[in-house]
């Protein structure tokens, strides 16, 4: 079993230290009930924000980096948090895995900007994918707008049994949200566990909590507590491989034909 939480954080806009005191403060609740993952939203200190150039660090010397890999040793859990570096004449969007000795596990730059909002403009694309092994798990990073890209999964879920996914998602296209983790979860046969903001950002977009947990069989996983923003899963990798023993689709998958077609 491994114990998650997820934090549907309301940043204060491009406010780091506000959002630190806030962050530390979940981290040690989620310390205090003995959980070995806590998974913020993407830009989690700053909210989804195109000023690269006012929120961006050097990655050889963040703070960010540096706050969350303190707070991760201190606390004795692995945490999932969104920033972005300089790259640059552009900014990355990043998702980071920080264990719970404080090591940088991954850095998962944003595979697809949102170039609907011109993110694209101000942030270059990834071009890796990012897998941590964690107790026993193997645990894939996306961010917000991956979501809509079928193939991303698809190769996700060759070597992943959790895919998470951190975003800045607007409450007008939930629907799009909710429905997409489902999918994800149940075409792939894995945990889809997607960690939302809430409030409003400084361009006046709203957000609704809407973080959840989907098993390999498309249901969502029961919250076992709650804590303001935070909520407390226990997820099982027994559970999703006798669901597969019943019912495994993914051998069926052919991924050297789809690439010739």
């Amino acid at each position: 079993m491994l114990k998650i939480a997820t934090v549907s954080l309301n940043p204060k806009w491009q406010d780091k230290k506000a959002n630190q005191k806030v962050c530390e403060a979940y981290i040690s609740y989620a310390s205090m009930q003995k959980l070995e993952l806590i998974i913020f939203p993407e830009m989690t200190l700053t909210g989804f924000s195109m000023d690269f150039k006012a929120i961006g660090e050097d990655e050889k010397d963040s703070t960010t980096l540096t706050f969350f890999s303190h707070l991760a040793q201190k606390y004795h859990i692995a945490i999932i948090f969104g920033m972005v570096f300089f790259d640059g004449d552009f900014g990355k969007n990043s998702a980071i895995f920080i264990d719970e000795c404080g090591k940088i596990r991954a850095n998962y730059i944003k595979i697809h900007p949102f170039s609907l909002a011109d993110e694209d403009l101000y942030y270059s694309k990834g071009s890796h994918i990012e897998v941590v092994d964690f107790k026993n798990y193997h645990i894939a990073l996306s961010i917000c707008y991956d979501l809509r890209f079928t193939p991303l999964y698809f190769i996700l879920a060759n070597q992943s049994d959790i895919i998470i996914n951190i975003a800045s998602w607007p409450k007008k296209r939930l629907v799009h949200w909710e429905t997409l983790l489902k999918a994800r979860a149940i075409e792939n046969q894995l945990y889809m566990i997607g960690v939302n903001r809430t409030g409003m950002d400084g361009n006046g977009f709203e957000y609704d909590e809407s973080s959840h947990i989907f098993d390999a069989n498309g249901e969502e996983v029961e919250i076992l507590e709650s804590f303001k923003l935070l909520k407390i899963y226990e997820i099982s990798k027994d559970k999703t491989e006798k669901f597969k023993l019943r019912f495994d689709t993914t051998k069926d998958k052919r991924g050297e034909l789809y690439k010739k077609l």
